[in-house]
């Protein structure tokens, strides 16, 4: 087995932060005064970040449970890193651009995005603004300006630089926010979209989640660098690290950023220093690569658990809250996949649906055709081979 690189708390590699690791305020250089601290968000948006981490990882557990029902086919779950599409979705405007990774889909949850339809995606079925089309687990939504990421590594980076210009063109203040895992750093794509970023000021942002492993992976053969934010003084932009575990540092280093660009003042490179507590996902075995010690050292570093604490100790949080909200998200988990698994297959007159603005003649015989021929399937909530 590769061990990662152990980077947490070096002081020399800049690590920003706003929580340490018990959820205690602390300056960004590290010292236990909340002086030099930057504006926190409000509390009821405190809360309510903390309210969409939660959710997100209550949703992970059901849903990884269901693949292995074999209700649905694949599903990647975001457990260990949810403070950075949370808080990245609280930072920005809902008319910004996001171009997601893997693990950052539930940006669209922050944006009044549907739970139902949002699991309707991972089922395929008829209510899937996708229709069917997409790999399972690869949500996106047009109406939130959240694009579906690619498995293919990396294409989404340039994509965001051009969505970012083509703004600019429009005199759009519209910023895009680029999502990377560290495997993607390794990958053309992250140097060309720099550069072009760069040369030209595209108002973007990048986000490169440092979860230590891409797959089976180590961050170690990614890149000789000691960071992925000191990368981008080679591109002739600013690079920050940050604690990916501390929701309201990510907050605060992700608007400060975008701010920046929609202030026509270019990109940034934001590393967010966090680790993924487990597989890749439902396809994956991680005790083959790696340990479980350093597993069990970066569960202690819970983002959700140091949000909570936080929100204990300045008394936005009290026990009856807490399980109030946790019978809220259950209820509201149980409706969304009551929704999700009641749903029809998509409808077989839609597969020649959004390949011409006008459908020509030739589409419209073979799309008779094919209603004449109706194809059998199976109720979605039933395993493949069930009938």
């Amino acid at each position: 087995m590769q061990p990662s690189k152990e980077e947490h708390d070096d002081p020399a590699l800049g690590l920003y932060r706003v929580l340490d690791d018990a959820g205690k305020l602390v300056s960004p250089a590290g010292a236990a005064s909340p002086d030099a601290l930057p504006p926190l968000p409000a509390p009821p948006e405190r809360l309510a970040m903390y309210r969409a981490m939660r959710l997100l990882r209550r949703l992970d557990e059901r849903m990884l449970a269901k693949q292995r029902q074999g209700l649905v086919g694949f599903y990647g779950s975001v457990t260990g890193q949810e403070a950075v599409p949370i808080a990245c979705g609280f930072a920005t405007r809902p008319t910004d651009w996001v171009f997601p990774a893997l693990r950052e889909s539930s940006i669209l949850l922050t944006r009044g995005f549907p739970l139902a339809t949002y699991l309707a995606q991972v089922y395929g079925n008829a209510h899937d603004v996708a229709k069917g089309r997409q790999m399972p687990s690869h949500m996106a939504g047009r109406s939130a300006n959240v694009v579906s990421w690619s498995s293919v590594i990396g294409p989404q980076l340039p994509q965001a630089v051009g969505a970012a210009m083509a703004a600019v063109h429009r005199g759009d203040d519209m910023v895009a926010l680029a999502f990377s895992g560290d495997g993607a750093t390794s990958q053309g794509d992250f140097h060309a979209a720099l550069n072009f970023a760069g040369v030209f000021r595209a108002p973007v942002v990048f986000v490169v989640q440092n979860n230590q492993w891409a797959i089976s992976v180590p961050v170690a053969r990614q890149t000789a660098s000691a960071t992925f934010a000191q990368k981008a003084s080679a591109y002739g932009l600013p690079g920050v690290r940050v604690d990916g575990n501390d929701a309201l540092a990510v907050h605060h280093v992700v608007r400060t950023a975008v701010e920046r660009a929609r202030r026509g003042e270019g990109p940034t490179l934001v590393e967010c220093l966090t680790y993924r507590i487990g597989a890749h996902s439902s396809s994956d075995d991680p005790s083959r690569y790696r340990d479980e010690a350093e597993v069990e050292r970066w569960r202690a570093r819970d983002p959700l658990a140091r949000l909570r604490a936080h929100l204990r100790d300045s008394g936005l949080l009290t026990e009856p809250a807490e399980q109030a909200l946790e019978a809220e998200l259950e209820a509201e988990i149980a409706d969304a996949l009551r929704d999700a698994e009641a749903a029809p297959a998509v409808a077989t007159d839609t597969l020649l649906d959004d390949v011409y603005a006008t459908r020509p003649a030739h589409l419209e015989t073979q799309r008779g055709e094919l209603l004449r021929y109706p194809r059998p399937h199976t109720t979605p909530t039933e395993p493949h081979g069930s009938k």
